[in-house]
């Protein structure tokens, strides 16, 4: 790291260069600056130091390629940020969630949060909200940044807990996630607590660290079985979604000004979209979705065969937080908080039964 004498301080109403530079090495030129056309740009990242990253934009590289990712997973996600774009509008980036599963037979991957809670916290990230999901058996809670709540994107994290449900049901959860694996590495690890530590990383050490925080998102157990997988469909479809997707993205989430209008407008068009909109108790939220874009994924048979079969993936959402004046602060702000009500209700996204499955069976 360069001394302070030597550091130089850019300011400009451009990209920021570290967080172009972190995205150069993922996705290239060209679908990096289509990514930073397409999501708000926080103003904490008009200013940087060359060839020293923070932790928030690492947290905002993160942020965008899981996004991309997202994208390439959804194509009635990705067809709303194309019209957006074409409009000549983009996307505010509010949050976005993933799965996890607290349960003690998890392999190598620590169970439920804390296998992102280390990601989180060395990113600047801390817990600003728990909520519990008690009717799907799970608790959320939203991981907001110390550095830019409002405008880099919150991470919202649930937590299924088996104990919950039948012992069938927790045997089949053993059966599919008992062998996960971890996907940080030792090193990974390191510069994660150095992170934590120092607040920044040079920039080639960010840049080999990313690729690994984005594969965190992902599914790490194997191949499920099928009667596992439908075991786990009777009692929680939550957890049968963490069965095919593990814990990739489960949504993300575009903050709109008018919901309800943007809802009966994604419906005129033909889109998927939830019946109703979600509304927080303290009537300052507002949340809608499409419903979860249909996958194919493999389960293993019991002859030893591998069959596939359409179940739901993941899917787009959109919010609207109002503005409230904060007594403590004495300010306007918005309300980044989240009620468990409006979770349960778009958690019910990725809840429809598999619509098909393969008439072919192959012996691997």
């Amino acid at each position: 790291m360069p001394s302070a004498a030597s550091r130089t301080i850019t300011m400009r109403t451009m990209l920021n260069a570290n967080v172009e530079h972190l995205l150069h090495t993922l996705f290239g030129e060209s679908r990096t600056a289509l990514l930073f056309a397409t999501l708000n740009h926080p103003a904490l990242l008009n200013e940087w130091e060359e060839g020293v990253v923070t932790r928030a934009e690492l947290a905002q590289a993160l942020n965008m390629a899981l996004f991309e990712g997202l994208l390439a997973r959804s194509p009635n996600g990705r067809a709303y940020t194309q019209d957006a774009l074409a409009a000549g509008g983009s996307v505010h980036f509010d949050h976005g969630a993933l799965r996890t599963v607290r349960w003690p037979h998890n392999g190598a991957l620590p169970a439920g949060e804390a296998a992102f809670a280390r990601i989180l916290r060395a990113l600047g990230f801390r817990i600003a909200g728990r909520y519990p999901l008690d009717r799907l058996g799970m608790t959320g809670r939203a991981w907001a940044h110390d550095d830019a709540p409002d405008e880099i994107a919150q991470f919202f994290v649930s937590e299924l807990h088996p104990e919950r449900f039948s012992d069938p049901f927790q045997q089949a959860v053993t059966n599919v996630v008992g062998a996960s694996r971890d996907p940080l590495t030792p090193a990974a690890l390191a510069q994660l607590w150095e992170l934590e530590r120092d607040g920044v990383l040079p920039l080639e050490g960010a840049q080999r660290l990313l690729p690994g925080l984005v594969g965190a998102f992902a599914r790490h157990h194997d191949v499920p079985d099928e009667a596992d997988y439908e075991t786990l469909l009777k009692e929680s479809p939550e957890m049968a979604w963490i069965a095919t997707e593990g814990n990739a993205f489960n949504h993300a989430t575009d903050r709109v000004a008018d919901v309800f209008k943007l809802a009966e407008a994604e419906k005129a068009k033909g889109r998927p979209m939830k019946v109703d909109v979600e509304c927080s108790r303290s009537g300052r939220v507002f949340q809608t979705a499409y419903r979860a874009d249909t996958v194919v994924r493999e389960f293993r048979t019991a002859n030893g065969g591998v069959v596939t079969r359409e179940v739901p993936g993941s899917f787009y959402e959109f919010i609207t937080r109002k503005r409230h004046f904060d007594q403590a602060t004495r300010r306007w702000e918005t309300d980044l908080r989240f009620d468990a009500g409006n979770a349960q209700g778009i958690f019910r996204m990725t809840a429809q039964q598999p619509t098909a499955q393969s008439a072919s069976e192959r012996t691997v």
